[in-house]
């Protein structure tokens, strides 16, 4: 059998399973696009921030921010800005995580529910196709009804669960890798976080030290 009679013999229930697995497949290719842009090195942004806004480069520190992707820049641009302005800088950059996170957390909820309704339209799919097999052994009622029409109508019936089943580990797997990288980039926001607050909160300290420093090397 093709796939393109497997799919009208299918009936609906196969249309909305296909349905189904080319959403599941859309969401997981965006979502992994998008995580793998907003893939930066966050010890290397860190150290950056850090060396312009020990001279007091608060421009230049948000323009830096701006211009690399993902949520951790964001995060880190709302604490200066927030330093910028006198504001309370780990409320800023909490209240941005409040944004973000959600954002990296969209259109996952899609991708679950797929995960557990598909096998349930896989087996609603087999129990109609099953209804009709018998439905069509009790029409042909004192006629004869080959074994290869039955065990035919059967198998249709029986590749409906299993096209359920497919779609719904797939789109599980999927979600689960999408979850542990949405964790990921929770923590290295949390990470980012307390680094930026450090350094502000030792800011004077720490100037004081690179200016120690830099006169001890002068000859």
């Amino acid at each position: 059998m093709t796939f393109w009679k497997f799919i009208v013999a299918g009936g609906p229930v196969l249309w909305v399973i296909l349905v189904c697995s080319i959403a599941a497949l859309f969401i997981f290719l965006s979502k992994w696009y998008e995580f793998h842009r907003s893939k930066v090195d966050i010890r290397e942004l860190v150290t950056g921030l850090v060396n312009v806004l020990r001279r007091d480069g608060f421009i230049e520190a948000i323009t830096l921010c701006d211009n690399t992707p993902g949520p951790v820049a964001r995060i880190l641009a709302s604490g200066i800005k927030a330093c910028q302005n006198d504001e309370d800088i780990c409320n800023a950059m909490e209240e941005a995580a409040y944004f973000e996170v959600p954002r990296l957390e969209s259109r996952l909820v899609i991708l679950a529910t797929i995960a557990k309704v598909a096998p349930m339209l896989g087996l609603l799919g087999t129990v109609i196709g099953m209804g009709e097999t018998f439905f069509m052994m009790q029409v042909k009622q004192g006629l004869s009804i080959t074994l290869a029409e039955l065990s035919g109508g059967v198998s249709e019936a029986l590749s409906l669960t299993g096209a359920g089943l497919c779609v719904s580990i797939a789109s599980y797997a999927a979600y689960n890798y999408l979850v542990y990288r949405v964790e990921g980039f929770c923590l290295e926001m949390e990470k980012a976080k307390e680094e930026l607050l450090y350094f502000f909160r030792h800011k004077d300290k720490l100037s004081n030290g690179a200016k120690d420093a830099g006169k001890g090397q002068t000859p």
